[in-house]
């Protein structure tokens, strides 16, 4: 993933998790408060520390629509 897109979304999410920290402490709970400072920052760490899978044609596998195909 680009380093502009991952950045965004990156600061999308912290902002997210911000508003609904605040919003939970609009409405007074503090349990889900809580868990919203926790799970915020946890997703743009795991956002970055997490590779993105990348897959090739050429995997040794052989692509599904031909299984298909090749059965009797």
């Amino acid at each position: 993933m680009p380093f502009r897109i991952k950045f965004g979304l990156s600061v999308a999410v912290a902002l997210a998790a911000l508003g609904g920290w605040f919003y939970m402490r609009y409405l007074g709970q503090s349990g889900p408060q809580w868990a919203v400072a926790f799970l915020g920052p946890f997703m743009v760490v795991s956002l970055w520390i997490f590779p993105e899978v990348m897959r090739t044609r050429s995997e040794g596998r052989t692509p599904r629509h031909q299984l298909r195909d090749a059965r009797p």
